[in-house]
């Protein structure tokens, strides 16, 4: 069998080094030899006069002890000299220490760093710089080497170097007051994601947890516990080293939210490394706790140095964990070569070979990312030559697979804004969807700085820039500090008039800021050079304005927590329609795409690309789609979104809306959240599931069997307040007329006052999804929730209720467990109109109180415009499938 083809490709790729450090000038305390070996210290200076210790084994235990010392020492004596003598080689010079640093000190820094990335074929490297070096050069400076550097950002140097500062007011550090400047500090760090200074730009975090205390984290760390740990930590003085197990978990869980939120991988170091590491707690196999929290499985995890010499652990996490990557850094070149050879073997055992990623840990000298680079050509083309003779792969299918390891892999993932031609991809290969892929690095761009108003409707101013003209970090430091003007009145606006309603108090006098929520920043995958970000409304800027949705669910979250020390959960199920335009008789028309029935497969297989277009669009957003499937009417369908907390879940409603309308506009069709968009066919619901949470655990669910419903005490009470207010929160989550057209008997979408155990015509079901025991419930769904309401609104409104049933301890009526339409009645009916819901509303003193009193008459007027308009215009209702 021929190989050259394959080494040919191998040889002449450029690679991606996704983790390695920095480098140091010539004068830095950092040794030149300490780059070449792991050994350090004394242990270099012993290593060449190791056989004399023989003499010294008093007992066979010493004896043994030493000769584990000796395999050591002389191991990192051959592997020093083996890295010396192939620089050597490559600079031309004696195979000695000092030829090699002479040629280095004559030619200076400069020239051997644009020889070795030149040799190494490196087209983009990943530096985390956290690894304290003496003079280190910054990450910018990496950039006169090789067109992309990125920055990978260490969270614990974040926090100590955190800690080590003072507070504001000089007191002592307190844990809400550290965990907030961390996570406020990390958040605006990671914003330079959209600056122009791509040299400076963070492409992912990491954790050195296994250095610290391990990989046994605990995502459920209580706050008792993390604030006894930083005691510890700061009675130990300065400078702050952070030992403390729940501490580190404590930043750890808080590093992978921010990840999961900013969409960014998080590398952890496992396995083999320096000194001060207890080896058995760097076994990847810790992790498990964390990877099966479903708050995570979002994440993108990345195991580095191959976790070395538990690879066989690593491949086997891969494989089974969808979140979990490898990286086979330091483990080449610092192992022999056959130790190489058999580590990235044990990865691809089980590991999908598009989750194994190479870099070469380079650190402090150029000639390690050059032998970093070699000895990854060599030991990749062996283990794929291998693969080939024994028939596992292809000549063509190894190619492909050497592309996945050194590059393609690690831009998909690290989302890495680089020319194909500077790793030799096809056009076809470069991914879809990928933040960071989408806008060249200098080019025009449009961001849209979307709000949602009282009736629902998505809005957006759009703002212009040039990267050539105007540096992003610059740009939004002038909008994120100035805001952009907008009309008192955009808060009083119609679903068909798109003027001030009366009685809001709301006109065209007066004007707010929106100021964008850059946390919120993302690239738009539909569209080429344009972004978007939501908005907080202010009347000035650092001033929230009282009228603002987003600080109205903010506020009663707020609320929720002081007093009960609670968050609230949420997952929404989006139902909506699927249209196509005909022209009958000269007259535009929008019907259903199909009539396939529920859960059609079939008719999912109609459609199928435009949902893999949708699904890989949100992904790129950060929201996590769970599952999907044709509904009962025609041409409707329904996705189910991850579940989170509530400010989050709501502003990941809006982006899916976004999405959905966007691609199905692409494809010439139009899709529709309208609740009852044709009056004879069936209604389109945004079913919402909510659940509460305390110190990272469930408490809704029961405690153990002796509930009588399966939920906690304060579950019930929290369900029994919005049960109680039901008929005032549908002015918020049923914001229409046309809503009330779908609230009716018999189509499962919660007509009566009322709630049952898994029943689907209550409008407030408990459930008990797959993994709950029986006779417990996790969460309970309001299904009387639809596609035109603010889900900022709609939620706050919900938690405002439940904060009512926990202050006044109320208890659940018997759970209906029957059609309640046949209970007529017995039952009391909800309201029938937005009529009477909104005068359930204007009665409601506790939802004006907690939602402000001014916000719900601005909402009240705006309804009492739409009851108006539609009573006046019965048909027109039928264009709103052009505005929700």
């Amino acid at each position: 069998m021929e190989f050259a083809e394959l080494r040919e490709a191998i040889e002449k790729m450029k690679v991606v080094d996704s983790h390695a450090h920095s480098i140091v000038p010539l004068d830095s305390s950092f040794a030149f030899i300490n780059s070449l070996s792991e050994a350090t210290g004394d242990a270099l200076s012993f290593a060449p006069y190791s056989l004399s210790f023989k003499a010294m084994a008093a007992t066979l235990l010493l004896l043994l002890l030493l000769l584990l010392l000796l395999f050591f020492l002389f191991f990192n004596l051959i592997n020093q000299s083996r890295n010396l003598r192939e620089i050597a080689e490559f600079y031309g010079t004696e195979s000695s220490l000092d030829a090699v640093e002479q040629y280095r000190r004559l030619s200076g820094l400069q020239v051997i760093s644009s020889k070795c990335f030149k040799a190494a074929g490196i087209s983009t490297i990943l530096i985390d710089d956290g690894l304290k070096l003496d003079k280190k050069h910054d990450i910018q400076w990496h950039k006169n080497f090789v067109p992309f550097v990125g920055r990978i950002l260490r969270i614990e140097s974040l926090a100590e170097e955190i800690l080590n500062g003072e507070m504001p007011d000089g007191s002592t550090w307190t844990l809400d007051a550290f965990t907030e400047t961390f996570l406020k500090s990390l958040s605006e760090r990671l914003l330079r994601l959209a600056s122009l200074t791509v040299a400076n730009e963070i492409v992912g975090l990491k954790s050195i947890a296994a250095y610290r205390s391990g990989l046994e984290i605990n995502p459920h760390v209580t706050r008792e516990d993390a604030e006894i740990g930083l005691s510890e930590v700061l009675q130990r003085g300065k400078p702050v080293r952070i030992t403390n197990k729940s501490l580190i978990d404590h930043i750890f869980i808080h590093g992978l939210e921010v990840a999961l939120q900013f969409d960014l991988p998080l590398q952890i170091h496992t396995g083999f490394g320096d000194k001060d590491l207890d080896l058995q707690l760097a076994n990847p196999l810790h992790l498990r706790t964390l990877l099966e929290d479903k708050r995570f499985s979002g994440c993108r995890i990345v195991l580095l140095h191959a976790s070395y010499p538990f690879s066989k652990e690593a491949s086997y996490l891969a494989s089974i964990y969808p979140q979990v990557y490898l990286d086979f850094g330091l483990a080449i070149p610092k192992l022999s070569f056959h130790g190489m050879i058999s580590s990235v073997k044990e990865l691809l055992e089980l590991a999908p070979i598009k989750k194994v990623m190479f870099s070469t840990d380079a650190v402090a000298t150029p000639e390690t990312y050059y032998l970093g680079a070699k000895r990854a050509r060599e030991v990749v083309f062996s283990v794929l030559r291998d693969s080939c003779i024994d028939h596992d792969l292809s000549i063509t299918e190894a190619i492909e697979a050497s592309k996945d390891i050194f590059a393609q892999t690690a831009i998909q993932l690290y989302k890495i804004n680089i020319g194909e031609e500077l790793v030799g991809l096809k056009a076809s290969e470069s991914p879809s969807y990928v933040i960071g892929t989408n806008v060249p690095e200098h080019s025009v761009s449009l961001v849209r700085i979307l709000w949602a108003d009282a009736s629902g409707q998505h809005r957006c101013r759009v703002r212009f820039y040039n990267y050539m003209v105007v540096p992003k970090k610059r740009f939004n430091d002038v909008v994120r500090k100035n805001g952009v003007g907008l009309t008192f009145a955009c808060m009083a606006m119609r679903s068909a008039v798109d003027g001030p309603a009366d009685e809001t108090n709301l006109t065209g006098t007066g004007e707010i800021r929106l100021m964008p929520d850059l946390s919120t920043w993302r690239k738009i995958p539909w569209k080429k050079q344009e972004e978007m970000v939501l908005a907080d409304m202010h009347l000035k800027p650092g001033d929230a304005w009282e009228y603002c949705p987003r600080e109205a669910l903010r506020r009663v979250s707020k609320v929720l927590k002081d007093e009960f020390n609670l968050v609230m959960n949420a997952g929404f199920e989006n139902e909506f329609y699927l249209l196509k335009k005909l022209e009958r008789e000269g007259k535009e028309e929008w019907v259903p795409i199909d009539s396939k029935p529920y859960c059609s497969s079939s008719g999912f297989d109609a459609i199928s690309t435009l949902f893999q277009e949708i699904v890989a669009a949100l992904n790129s957003l950060n929201v996590a789609v769970e599952q999907m499937h044709a509904e009962a009417g025609n041409g409707q369908y329904e996705m189910a979104l991850g579940y989170t907390a509530c400010t989050y879940a709501a502003d990941n409603l809006i982006f899916t809306r976004e999405v959905v309308r966007a691609i199905a506009n692409k494809h010439g069709l139009l899709a529709t959240f309208v609740p009852k968009y044709a009056l004879d066919d069936i209604g389109s619901g945004s079913h919402v599931h909510l659940s509460l949470w305390q110190n990272g655990q469930n408490v809704f669910q029961a405690s153990d069997a002796s509930s009588q419903h399966g939920m906690s005490k304060v579950g019930e009470e929290f369900m029994a307040g919005v049960l109680d207010h039901l008929p005032s929160i549908l002015a918020f989550t049923a914001p229409l007329p046309n809503s009330y057209d779908r609230i009716q008997p018999n189509t499962w979408s919660g007509a009566y006052q009322c709630w049952g155990k898994e029943n689907r015509e209550a409008p407030l079901r408990t459930a008990c999804p797959p993994g709950i025991p029986n006779g417990f419930v996790s969460n309970f769904e309001i299904k009387s929730f639809d596609g035109c309401a603010n889900p900022h609104l709609g939620l706050a409104a919900i938690i405002a209720a439940g904060i009512d049933g926990l202050r006044r301890h109320l208890h659940l009526p018997q759970p209906i467990d029957a059609n309640p339409a046949t209970l007529e009645g017995k039952l009391s009916r909800l309201p029938k109109s937005l009529s009477e819901s909104l005068e359930a509303l204007q009665k409601d003193n506790v939802l004006k109180e907690l939602i402000g009193e001014k916000l719900v008459v601005a909402i009240s007027g705006v309804r009492k415009a739409e009851i108006e308009y539609y009573s006046k215009n019965k048909e027109a209702y039928k264009q709103l499938i052009h505005r929700y």
